[in-house]
């Protein structure tokens, strides 16, 4: 007994501590963010999020890959080119293609899609692999073609050409995803109905015709008295003549 009379007693803690540990408990959950959407990311935590998640797609979903092995064989089917004489469409092709290609790498890589959402990129981009598809069978056919004599170079580069081809049509397998379980809205750029002009509210009308009713009552009883006094004045009138 002697020994808790002794102890001191622990203080209490300070109103304004407490003030603060409840503001930073509200900030802390203000601040949780959730971690599959943008939420209210601003500025650059925003842009780190969308730069996370712009590879995480680019990459889990096999894009980067199927990109990375076209450019590749394309820019070894230039370098096979290069000990031979080749049509200068060939070349054309090819550069357009590694261009297109680098373009798009950048644009995932670092998340500029998500920040130009005029455009539809999955769509631009399924085009962008049909068409190079349809650009490098066809310059392989052509390069095929337009030699008589074939040498090895000129054939691993045709055969490049070819697979980068392939690979660009993996790609639009790959496209599919983003397009699954996405309903098109319709009826979208139909114009609104015109408006119909708003009716007045029977309540507001009702308030109207009180406001009226009683804006009438006294000019009739101003005019009763009137009248009474016209009466009192024609009696006195006919007194005096009496």
């Amino acid at each position: 007994m002697a020994d808790k009379k002794d102890k001191p007693k622990e203080p209490a803690a300070a109103p304004g501590a407490q003030e603060a540990e409840k503001k930073t408990e509200e900030y802390k959950k203000k601040s949780e963010q959730p971690k599959d959407e943008v939420g209210t990311r601003k500025g650059c935590r925003r842009y780190k999020w969308e730069f996370k998640d712009s590879n995480k797609e680019f990459w889990s979903l096999g894009h980067a890959e199927v990109k990375l092995i076209s450019l590749g064989c394309l820019i070894g089917s230039l370098i096979m080119f290069t000990g031979t004489t080749v049509h200068p469409l060939l070349t054309l092709i090819i550069t357009m293609e590694i261009s297109i290609f680098i373009f798009f790498i950048i644009i995932y890589t670092f998340a500029i899609q998500r920040y130009v959402p005029f455009i539809l990129w999955p769509i631009s981009d399924l085009l962008n692999d049909l068409f190079s598809c349809g650009f490098l069978v066809g310059g392989a056919v052509f390069a095929i073609r337009s030699r008589q004599t074939v040498p090895p170079n000129y054939v691993t580069a045709v055969v490049f050409i070819g697979v980068a081809a392939l690979f660009a049509l993996v790609d639009v397998c790959l496209q599919k995803k983003h397009f699954k379980g996405k309903k098109v809205k319709r009826n979208v750029l139909v114009p609104p109905p015109p408006k119909e002009p708003e009716k007045p509210k029977p309540a507001e009308k009702t308030a109207e015709e009180g406001k009226k009713k009683e804006a009438a009552k006294p000019k009739d009883t101003k005019a009763k008295p009137d009248a009474k006094k016209g009466e009192a004045d024609k009696g006195k009138a006919k007194g005096g003549k009496k």
